[in-house]
């Protein structure tokens, strides 16, 4: 039997770039390997990491960031059209305005990252359910991204992996490789204090859980969600497997 390709590809501009592919499903398939990556920003690939982002295939980019980060980091593969959709980041602001009034510890960090977590599905479902009708189109290989690849990404490919049919578990296990992989930029709010700029350059399964806190709270339920939030009935779920897992 064949090894499995690599799930972490160790490019030097972007430490966070992933496969969703290889996760098996509740129905007894698999998630492709090489049709989804999930990534920090393509803008500070070298010469090396280009060349093998074009040899995964890669034609489609789904970027998270908002209107000052974009302009930050343009993704720099030529042949990779980029799709925006728009979530502003909101927790930096928010710790120099705590760190301001003198109240800024580490666990204030920690229940800001929660809420924006749940902000995702309060006011930023849109972006997500933009998301899901690009997948269900032909645009893989593809790769969904922000700035770390860690918050908004990393919601976005739990409700991928869980609208395919993942368990929890496996789910959590992915979310939680950032931890393992990301390298941070030390050059990013280095004006906070070092146990908050951890806080805010991991994830923690707090924070993905507070998420999903917010969809029982509005929703009821994630099946729900992803019916009425993300508008994925019986007809998208099935073409969403059949484009995306593999028996």
């Amino acid at each position: 039997m064949s090894e499995p390709p690599a799930r972490h590809l160790a490019l030097q501009g972007a430490s966070n770039f992933r496969d969703l592919g290889g996760y098996p499903t509740i129905d007894g398939r698999t998630t492709r390997w090489r049709h989804i990556f999930r990534s920090n920003h393509l803008g500070q690939l070298t010469a090396d990491d280009i060349e093998i982002v074009r040899a995964l295939g890669v034609r489609s980019a789904f970027d998270f960031r908002g209107l000052e980060e974009r302009a930050a980091g343009v993704c720099v593969v030529n042949e990779i059209t980029v799709h925006s959709l728009p979530i502003e980041p909101t927790v930096v602001a928010a710790l120099r305005a705590e760190l301001a009034r003198g109240t800024l510890t580490a666990p204030v960090a920690l229940e800001l990252m929660r809420e924006s977590y749940r902000n995702y599905v309060r006011y930023n479902t849109h972006s997500f359910r933009a998301l899901f009708g690009h997948l269900l189109e032909d645009r893989a290989p593809l790769v969904i991204h922000c700035t770390a690849g860690k918050d908004r990404t990393g919601f976005a490919s739990a409700l991928i992996l869980h609208a395919l049919g993942v368990s929890d578990d496996v789910i959590a296990e992915d979310y939680l490789l950032t931890n393992r992989h990301y390298r941070r930029d030390a050059s990013n709010a280095s004006d906070l204090p070092a146990d908050v700029l951890d806080a805010i350059g991991s994830v923690e399964a707090s924070y993905l859980a507070a998420a999903f806190e917010a969809v029982g709270s509005d929703y009821g339920d994630l099946e729900t969600y992803l019916r009425d939030g993300l508008k994925l009935g019986t007809a998208e779920r099935t073409a969403l497997k059949a484009r995306y897992l593999q028996s």
